[in-house]
């Protein structure tokens, strides 16, 4: 069976309240957040617009727990919310945070912390960068991601996302 291609980054749309002071300045918009996932023991990170609200193939059939001993035994994933801002020289990956899963499909069971999943993903939306509680392969393999994924924007993120990553 081959493998379905996932979808780009949500591109940014012009904002609504461009120009006035009216309604919904400053509030933060989810337009331009996209949710990677890493497969740490495949090396693999894909976008999974699906994990936006917990419903990425991966996570289907789950109970998810915030006790770890339920999935004892089961495969590591990072969920990444990486967040794309604009500046006059192009976009750029502004907002970069991680989030622990473990899955164990035999036992239909997962390990998630939902309060981090949510705080994590407002995070990014407002620019920090949370990826040192990563292990550097996982790092490794989101910096490949990243760059691989639009060299530009990758050129264009601040010095603070490459240091966090150990990546050029």
């Amino acid at each position: 069976m081959e493998k379905k291609k996932n979808i780009g980054f949500n591109i940014i749309k012009s904002d609504p309240t461009d120009g006035h002071g009216g309604y919904g300045v400053g509030s933060l918009s989810l337009d331009n957040v996209s949710p990677v996932m890493i497969d740490v023991e495949e090396g693999e990170a894909t976008i999974e617009v699906g994990a936006m609200h917990a419903r990425s193939p991966m996570e289907r059939g789950m109970k998810f727990t915030n006790n770890r001993e339920d999935s004892a035994g089961g495969k590591p994933y990072w969920l990444i919310w990486v967040t794309i801002d604009r500046t006059d020289e192009g976009p750029y990956y502004a907002g970069v945070t991680a989030c622990e899963m473990v899955m164990n499909r035999e036992k239909r069971r997962g390990y998630k912390s939902m309060p981090e999943h949510v705080n994590h993903m407002d995070k990014s939306i407002k620019r920090h960068i949370i990826v040192d509680h990563m292990d550097d392969k996982s790092k490794g393999i989101l910096a490949d991601f990243l760059k691989n994924h639009d060299q530009g924007m990758w050129d264009r993120s601040k010095p603070e996302l490459k240091d966090a990553l150990n990546a050029e």
